[in-house]
């Protein structure tokens, strides 16, 4: 008999006998060679809190494959905690993790000719490196996201991660004591979980649920509830039906399943990190997306759900007001979904949600109507201008100051910016602007959270404008503009900014500017030289010399 089904037409006769015999040391027995073989990739990791509970959901995933008729075979994945490598050194390797993840199961499932496999993933490059790399390898799939975490309390309030890095502005401005700020440090993170505002792995578990990716309601639990065990059991009996009825991942991630995920991305007030890496997820798909067609759904979609980073509520309460399948029936009956797209249980859309209400539940007000939203249009806006002609993303809801034009303040990595913030060298007005931090510059596109967080903490935060090539995290918000392209090391505009140069972010009119005459701006384009690339060995030099533009998902297998 064949090892699996794959390997049918190339392990017959006694070519198959030294392949079977290593199975044989593992503990399988002669009928186990009908059997589909099913990968675990697991991210299980005591590096991040993200990935410290998943060792449990791993082990459920693999008793329901067994249950199921399938033989699991688990594999490791990597994860880097972006809340703990945020302004250090360590946080270049973060987005240079999403393509490592990918790798890594590509690598796996097609080196080991597996016919299906389930990701398990946490931390914020789990998602889109694990989707990756499922794409890649093109076998029946799905993905069980190790869940969100509880919320910490302190004098009343939830906090999370975002809470421990405005308490650094406000520290440093004076406007809280040593005592609240170390209690606060202490207190926002009381558990194993990602971080629990709709923050990028929030977004991308939303996204792959909305996707048709993951088994609905499972893109919102709690890490440290049981029924995220039972989810996770779940999902492999799905996959290992999958397998049977060969449902493959690019059966289901067409463009208008990828429409479908940004329309719950900008429902959600979800992160800038989803522009990023969905453009990733369909150049891997083959499917036809681009940074325009973020834009065209946000103008159709309206932000339903009142999350942080820019609202009040966290995952868990949107679980129980509905989670995921809410927000998409309430898109759907609106028109604002594809009800025909497939879903990794063999159900399409309209099918998976029949039997839900089309309209939120009146005893909540996590999510909103579709005739009363928090806001008309989405929050996620592409950007353009001659700061970034291919495009850049931001944030524009809830702004109360939506335009700004003050003079820029320039920096050439994160750590000067964040040193002038922290010695109150910013000043309402002031833009900005932090460069050399994109995909090829830093290199691996480093996010701003610290020196966003700092200036929120000090009361800057809808005053002073930042732009940057390099990315935000889900949890900031402000008059901030990143994936500025092309970058300043490819030779961007915004490599020729000038201290003290006029600049403006116009949310209206969707338009970053610098506001000096072309004749100049040639002029100092003929003077600039490239920089020397920051790191020559290594993995952060191949992702240097490899990136795609950020507009394009900052990919290292692009054209």
């Amino acid at each position: 008999m064949p090892i699996n089904r794959r390997s049918r037409n190339i392990t017959e006769g006694v070519a198959r006998a030294p392949n079977r015999s290593m199975y044989y040391a593992l503990g399988y027995a002669e009928g186990d060679f009908k059997k589909p073989m099913i990968g675990v990739a697991n991210g299980h990791s005591t590096i991040t809190p993200c990935n410290s509970g998943l060792q449990k959901l791993a082990d459920a995933a693999v008793a329901g494959i067994e249950e199921a008729g399938g033989n699991a075979q688990i594999f490791g994945t990597p994860t880097i905690s972006d809340g703990m490598a945020m302004g250090t050194e360590g946080m270049k390797y973060s987005l240079v993790s999403r393509e490592v993840i990918a790798d890594c199961i590509e690598t796996c499932v097609g080196g080991q000719w597996m016919d299906g496999v389930l990701v398990v993933g946490g931390c914020d490059k789990n998602m889109p490196g694990g989707m990756m790399g499922i794409l890649r390898a093109n076998v029946p799939a799905i993905y069980v996201y190790g869940g969100t975490i509880l919320p910490g309390r302190y004098q009343g309030q939830d906090l999370n991660i975002v809470s421990v890095f405005e308490a650094v502005g406000r520290f440093t401005a004076g406007t809280m004591s040593e005592q609240d700020f170390g209690e606060i440090e202490r207190r926002s993170i009381p558990g194993s979980g990602s971080c629990g505002g709709m923050y990028t792995a929030n977004t991308m578990s939303s996204a792959f649920e909305a996707l048709g990716m993951s088994l609905p309601y499972s893109s919102t639990m709690a890490n440290v509830h049981d029924e995220i065990v039972a989810s996770a059991k779940a999902a492999a009996r799905v996959l290992v039906e999958a397998v049977k009825q060969d449902l493959k991942p690019r059966d289901i991630v067409t463009r208008k399943s990828i429409e479908n995920a940004i329309a719950v991305v900008m429902a959600t007030g979800g992160s800038t990190n989803a522009v990023l890496h969905f453009l990733a997820i369909a150049h891997t798909a083959g499917v036809e997306w681009t940074i325009d067609d973020f834009e065209r759904v946000r103008r159709k979609v309206p932000v339903l759900c009142d999350l942080k980073p820019s609202g009040k509520y966290l995952a868990v309460d949107l679980h129980r007001a509905g989670g995921i399948p809410q927000v998409m029936k309430t898109l759907l009956a609106a028109g604002h979904l594809h009800g025909d797209c497939m879903t990794i249980t063999g159900k399409t859309i309209a099918e998976t949600l029949v039997e839900l209400p089309d309209a939120p539940r009146a005893d909540q007000d996590v999510i909103r109507p579709i005739a009363a939203p928090m806001y008309e249009h989405g929050h996620l806006a592409i950007l353009r201008g001659n700061l970034s002609t291919e495009g850049a993303v931001a944030k524009i809801t809830g702004l109360k100051n939506p335009v700004i034009t003050g003079p820029a303040r320039v920096f050439d990595d994160e750590s000067s910016a964040m040193t002038a913030i922290m010695d109150r060298r910013i000043v309402a007005g002031d833009v900005m602007v932090l460069r050399y931090l994109g995909p090829k510059g830093a290199p691996g596109m480093p996010e701003m959270l610290a020196p966003t967080s700092a200036l929120i903490g000090q009361g800057l935060g809808e005053s002073v404008g930042l732009v940057t090539d390099g990315r935000f995290s889900g949890g900031t918000w402000g008059m901030v503009v990143g994936h500025v392209a092309p970058e300043a090391y490819a030779g961007g505009t915004i490599a020729l900014v000038e201290e003290g140069d006029s600049i403006t972010i116009d949310a209206h009119r969707l338009l970053v500017q610098l506001n000096v005459d072309d004749a100049v701006l040639a002029k100092r384009r003929a003077a600039w030289i490239a920089p020397q690339p920051r790191y020559v060995r290594g993995v952060l030099a191949k992702f240097a010399k490899n990136a795609s533009s950020a507009s394009r998902g900052a990919v290292l297998d692009g054209d």
